[in-house]
């Protein structure tokens, strides 16, 4: 059976527990999405109309390209754009993921404007809808134009979801989820007048109260592993294998960053890495659906050990 295995992870209540505040982080991101495309639109024309220099619409012509958190514009376009979102930054002296941006894009592209706000390993994303809940958090923590929303309220969700990703073993309590529901609560209240983000509370919260017991449908009771096609409280098991992947995805994207200058995986932190390898690998379907990235990782880690080897 394909699921097997994903049946038994299941039976870990941490391990559940996991994945069901991931789902959550999932039902914000698609809250968020279309609320953040259009006020990112209604940020850029506000800048724009409050800057003279901007309205000349001019573009760049010196190629200003930024490395990481560096960049320094050779132009008067892009060092006014720069100006901008500093002044805009509600920690303009922190690091700035610069190199997430295409300051070229900035006077026609609201969401390039947007990526600077935001974590790194953005540089390919275009919309909201292509970005994780991450990201969009940190956009109403760090852009002035959310400065309504309870800024404490959005960082505490921040740091929960910041601990759900860099659990070394993927499982979380019970009284975490508590604390993690509450804190989700208050949050997506700041934005009760936006339907999408109200339609996503509501999936939350019946997440939330799911027993995800196995069951297939039409018969009370079954022991042991079901079938394909099952439905864990109404819930399709294909559903939920889909969201473990899209999660352990973004866990690896989150200890993992790739070096800008050579493209080269470094870890942000390794003994989670090395954490997260050992839990992929001791689940034969993970083991095959995460192959490619297994061996990059497990290639990363040979590297790195090669080098402390040659400095002892």
């Amino acid at each position: 059976m394909v699921h097997e295995e994903l049946f038994a992870r299941l039976n870990e209540a941490g391990y559940k527990n996991w994945l069901k505040a991931g789902y959550c982080l999932l039902k914000v991101r698609d809250g968020l999405c279309g609320y953040a495309d259009t006020e990112m639109l209604n940020f850029h024309r506000s800048v724009i109309r409050n800057n003279r220099n901007l309205q000349r619409e001019q573009q760049c012509r010196s190629s200003c390209r930024p490395r990481g958190t560096q960049f320094q514009p050779a132009c008067s376009i892009c060092t006014e754009w720069q100006r901008e979102i500093l002044r805009h930054h509600t920690n303009p002296f922190g690091m700035i993921n610069w190199g997430n941006c295409r300051p070229w894009l900035w006077p026609t592209e609201p969401w390039e404007v947007a990526k600077a706000f935001m974590p790194r390993g953005l540089a390919d994303k275009n919309k909201a809808e292509q970005c994780d809940a991450a990201a969009l958090l940190n956009l109403l923590n760090f852009c002035d134009h959310f400065s309504f929303i309870n800024q404490s309220l959005v960082i505490e969700v921040i740091r929960c979801r910041n601990h759900l990703m860099h659990s070394c073993e993927m499982l979380v309590s019970d009284q975490w989820m508590s604390h993690f529901q509450k804190s989700l609560q208050q949050l997506l209240l700041q934005l009760r007048h936006v339907p999408e983000v109200v339609a996503a509370g509501q999936q939350i919260e019946e997440m939330l109260s799911v027993d995800l017991s196995v069951h297939v449908p039409g018969v009370e009771h079954v022991d042991g592993p079901q079938m394909d096609g099952a439905e864990l409280d109404g819930v399709e098991i294909e559903s939920i294998s889909h969201w473990e992947t899209e999660l352990l995805k973004e866990s690896l994207k989150d200890l993992l960053y790739t070096d800008e200058l050579d493209g080269r995986l470094i870890p942000a932190d390794l003994k989670k890495v090395q954490s997260l390898h050992r839990f992929l690998r001791s689940h034969k379907d993970l083991e095959e659906q995460f192959r490619t990235e297994l061996q990059s990782v497990q290639v990363l880690e040979e590297e790195l050990q090669s080098s402390i080897n040659m400095e002892q």
